[in-house]
């Protein structure tokens, strides 16, 4: 009995240390969004802030180049993601359903480049904008934020399309559909939960990046919101209520979008990582 009570009852209290110390953070970071100055800076620290002000926020969309900031974000988020899906679906199609010359070392090569950490390419990547005179633009950020998005969808989409029977697809073009329109009336409609998995984790990585951003669009008109972030630190000191108020705005459409998407996203990256 005992031991059946302390089997049952560790996990449990692993399970709240963790989620304690996850969301603690996160807490901490929206109630210092509405403590008043003194609250923030004060020696005892105030753990609820009974007395809410909306100025940080104030302060934080009042910055400088705000909304344009929140255009580009979206801009290069959105078609990141969007690129990466239309190649990694006919890319994920061809790994799974073709037998090639080079296929191993193809997948190899895509968890090779998942593995890669991209900061220590900023150089390489500084120089390579540079050389082609494309800095303070919006174009090399979607390129290479598909880029850093592509292996991870590759390689979780073909999960999804080896666990859809190939003789669905056989049925279909038999009764007459090509290739092409088995793919896109059988198997695309079963890819959902792989889509919306892989589309959240695209938008939490392109949304978040921050040394690619920083280190290629110096043009306030051309940065994105992570560089913002920056905004609140001057010579005289960090406006730490500003700061945490940005930081919320930022994080509020990856929880709404996490919030809409959950269900499905973590079942896909499941699925997606067991099957195939």
């Amino acid at each position: 009995m005992k031991r059946s009570w302390f089997g049952r009852t560790w996990p449990n209290v692993v399970a709240v240390v963790l989620f304690i110390g996850l969301v603690f953070p996160v807490y901490w970071m929206f109630a210092t969004a509405f403590k008043p100055t003194g609250d923030i800076i004060s020696e005892d620290p105030v753990w609820i802030p009974f007395d809410f002000t909306f100025e940080h926020f104030k302060t934080a969309v009042d910055a400088d180049h705000f909304w344009q900031m929140v255009r580009n974000s979206v801009t290069v988020t959105v078609l990141a993601v969007v690129f990466s899906l239309a190649i990694a679906l006919l890319s994920a199609f061809a790994l799974a359903r073709m037998r090639f010359k080079g296929r191993r070392g193809f997948i190899i090569g895509f968890m090779l480049a998942q593995m890669a950490p991209w900061e220590v390419m900023v150089i390489s990547i500084y120089m390579i904008v540079r050389d082609a005179e494309m800095l303070n633009s919006l174009v090399p950020l979607t390129l290479f934020y598909m880029v850093m998005i592509l292996p991870f969808t590759i390689l979780t989409l073909r999960g999804f399309v080896a666990a859809v029977p190939k003789e669905l697809e056989e049925s279909a073009m038999v009764d007459g559909c090509t290739r092409m329109q088995a793919f896109r009336r059988i198997i695309l409609p079963l890819l959902a939960p792989g889509l919306m998995s892989t589309s959240l984790f695209g938008f939490i990585t392109a949304w978040n990046e921050f040394p690619i951003a920083m280190l290629v669009n110096k043009d306030p008109e051309s940065k994105t919101l992570p560089t913002w972030l920056t905004s609140f630190q001057t010579v005289y000191g960090d406006d730490w209520g500003a700061t945490m108020a940005a930081s919320t705005i930022f994080a509020i459409p990856i929880l709404l979008l996490f919030v809409f998407l959950q269900r499905r996203a973590v079942a896909g990256l499941t699925d997606g990582a067991v099957k195939g």
